[in-house]
């Protein structure tokens, strides 16, 4: 891992066609300002993190007692029950 200080407005390059620039800095917070190419992804940390929690998550059989509740639920939704 490379770690480097930039000050407002400073900027670095990675590769020849992407830019990333400081446009902001607070107390706890800093507001960057990204250029690359389109097919070039460029996504936050925890919305990775999100997704792969969701796909875990649909991919973890339901237990029998799940299944039950979920059933019963339906069942009253259909019937005008809820």
């Amino acid at each position: 891992m490379l770690i480097l200080q930039r000050k407002k407005d400073q900027s670095l390059t990675i590769g020849n066609n992407i830019s990333i620039k400081v446009l902001d800095i607070g107390n706890d917070w800093v507001k960057l300002a990204i250029d690359a190419p389109k097919e070039v992804s460029i996504l936050r940390t925890e919305l990775l993190e999100a997704v792969s929690a969701n796909q875990e998550a649909a991919s973890t059989p339901l237990s029998e007692g799940s299944l039950s509740m979920i059933k019963d639920f339906m069942n009253k939704k259909n019937s005008g029950d809820t």
